[in-house]
């Protein structure tokens, strides 16, 4: 029985050091292995969860932006505009 807690007091936190480092790895590479967005087509300007199964998010397509909603049933269109010049959606522009 004194067996069996010693190895349990060595390897399970072995185990949770092995998730937290894996968990931090992913969350490290997620940053350098995300496409790059400057020379595609449709960009994904914003995105924002509203709930666990609605998420909203502004693409720019073709010199438009496009607001989409997502859902577990699909995307639908919610509205659309002329795209914005970079340093305004940045924030840059006085």
């Amino acid at each position: 029985m004194l067996w069996y807690i010693v190895k349990l007091l060595i390897i399970l936190p072995m185990i949770a050091g092995l998730a937290y480092g894996s968990l931090r790895l992913a969350k490290h590479m997620q940053g350098r292995l995300a496409p790059n967005q400057g020379d595609r087509i449709a960009k994904i300007i914003e995105s924002s969860m509203l709930s666990p199964g609605v998420k909203i998010a502004v693409i720019e397509f073709h010199g438009r932006e496009i607001l989409v909603s997502a859902t577990r049933n699909g995307l639908a269109t919610l509205a659309e505009a002329p795209a914005r010049p970079r340093a305004a959606v940045n924030g840059d522009a006085k």
